[in-house]
């Protein structure tokens, strides 16, 4: 509600650094049509793989983890049977509200949508979801040693609902009005929505859920194949830190929303970045295994895991990977440490 009270001044003057990520996200967006229609297998395969990480990492950004990667992705599969502690519950609800999402037809956007993705979040749980706040809390920070320290003060739970469906009044008449960029306005409608923090427990997760489905409406469709949440998740510390400097002086329609917009268009920027990365890997000539070897020898970290070239290049199995790593490794370019899933591997620099 905040941010959109006076548009103008609060994103009216938009810093340099955000215009060129906006411009670069907006280059990004136009190559979207010509892979769908080009690369349809690929993006499946990254559609697959961006599910099942933005389900994982959205979670353990809230401390919510199922240390066994294979059951894991049996859960978000719907292979598990019994889920057998809490973390597996909220794993399969968040799997819920994502599929809801990206699956189904869940306009309009409302009231009644944030409440059915709480109610799936929690559906695998005791907890009761799909209800707004009835208590007043505090977003903190817990130290070591017990104490607490403030972050932000949410607004009142007997003023969320008519903030709730105020927010979304203004933010669909300002995507209708075409007057500020789509994305900036994405990024605002969710920072309002964080200080607002509508439920007792779960802002994060559906925040971070129903980002994607606005985006997609706002034409940005990115998230489909590289996941947000993941890329969040790899900047956590920047995430909360951005969240804070833009949450200062809210309730006083005085707040900076730059530190958090910032953030959030670097973001997208970014999966605009790796989508067009791993597309252009794709289209590269030469076998799967050439693709490794150049991808390992030019664009590989000088420590890296399997997991990580299997997230640069879609649709190669890990059995080739690790059979190109062994050639690597038997002409001394590679070497590693640990074995199986623990693996790290090594660049090996050129003794010219």
């Amino acid at each position: 509600m905040r941010s959109f009270a006076d548009l103008d001044r609060v994103i009216g003057q938009v810093p340099a650094g955000v215009v060129m990520q906006l411009r670069s996200i907006d280059t990004g967006r136009g190559s979207e049509a010509l892979y769908r229609n080009q690369l349809p297998a690929l993006l499946t395969e990254l559609a697959n793989r961006a599910r099942i990480q933005s389900i994982t990492a959205s979670s353990a950004i809230e401390g919510v983890v199922v240390p066994d990667a294979a059951r894991a992705e049996r859960i978000i599969e719907g292979r598990a049977g019994v889920l057998r502690t809490r973390s597996e519950q909220e794993l399969a609800g968040y799997r819920k509200a994502l599929d809801y999402l990206f699956q189904e037809d869940w306009h309009p956007l409302g009231l009644g949508l944030l409440l059915h993705l709480h109610r799936l979040l929690w559906s695998e749980t005791a907890y009761p979801g799909g209800q707004l706040k009835t208590d007043d809390n505090l977003v903190v920070d817990r130290s070591p040693d017990g104490s607490t320290t403030v972050r932000f003060v949410p607004v009142p739970a007997a003023k969320t609902d008519a903030y709730l469906k105020d927010l979304i009044d203004r933010y669909l008449a300002a995507q209708r009005a075409g007057r500020h960029h789509p994305v900036l306005l994405v990024g605002l409608m969710v920072l309002d929505l964080l200080v607002i923090h509508p439920f007792a427990d779960g802002n994060g997760r559906v925040a971070r859920a129903l980002t994607n489905a606005v985006l997609v409406d706002a034409g940005y469709e990115v998230c489909r194949w590289v996941s947000l949440e993941q890329l969040i998740a790899d900047s956590a510390d920047s995430y909360y830190d951005a969240l804070l400097r833009s949450t200062h002086d809210w309730h006083q329609d005085a707040a900076d929303p730059w530190p958090w917009l910032s953030y959030f268009v670097t973001t997208l920027a970014s999966a605009y970045q790796a989508f067009a990365r791993r597309a252009a890997a794709d289209r590269s000539g030469g076998t799967k295994q050439d693709r490794v070897r150049q991808h390992v020898l030019k664009h590989a970290a000088a420590v890296f895991k399997v997991s990580e070239v299997r997230a640069a290049l879609p649709g190669v199995s890990d059995q080739t990977i690790r059979l190109v790593l062994e050639q690597l490794r038997n002409e001394g370019k590679v070497n590693s440490t640990g074995a199986g899933r623990g693996a790290v591997w090594i660049q090996v620099p050129d003794q010219d």
